[in-house]
């Protein structure tokens, strides 16, 4: 197993949890060196905070755990393709790289409600340092989105 897989692997465990307790199928990971420094999953219907994804959710566990907010080095695991949001607040906090699974365009197909602006053209257009690799465990991945559409009633996010 890859050490993005790895990492994947923990992300996917958090959605699978999220999803258990009523949230939406996304999850993320955050190592800076040997050390998981966070890994969290969706918070936005529990915390009624549209911002609370889970790659922002990880970054705040992250910076409170590490006491910075610049996480330069950090690798990253998101089930999903960071939405604008997530990709920006990634650039903010310096990480290194952001492994993903599923696409934008996977979410929006299962009915969430997407800017479908691919985080690789937002890191190009900003000019950013971020590394992206897109498709780990991509079909892991988007199993979530199978098993979170099987168990809920139609809902769009």
């Amino acid at each position: 197993m890859t050490e993005a897989e790895s990492l994947m692997q923990l992300a996917l465990k958090a959605a699978w949890e999220g999803i258990s307790q009523g949230q939406s199928p996304f999850g993320c990971a955050i190592r800076i060196g040997r050390k998981v420094v966070a890994v969290a999953h969706n918070h936005v219907l529990a915390s009624t905070d549209i911002t609370a994804h889970a790659e922002i959710v990880a970054l705040r566990e992250a910076c409170r755990n590490v006491g910075n907010i610049h996480l330069t080095g950090a690798l990253v695991a998101s089930t999903c393709e960071p939405c604008p949001m997530c990709i920006a607040a990634l650039h903010w906090a310096r990480v290194e790289t952001v492994y993903y699974g599923s696409t934008i365009d996977d979410a929006t197909a299962i009915g969430f409600n997407e800017l479908t602006l691919p985080a690789k053209e937002l890191l190009r257009i900003g000019k950013s340092n971020v590394n992206l690799v897109p498709g780990v465990l991509k079909q892991e991945c988007q199993q979530l989105f199978q098993e979170w559409r099987a168990s809920h009633a139609y809902h769009p996010y």
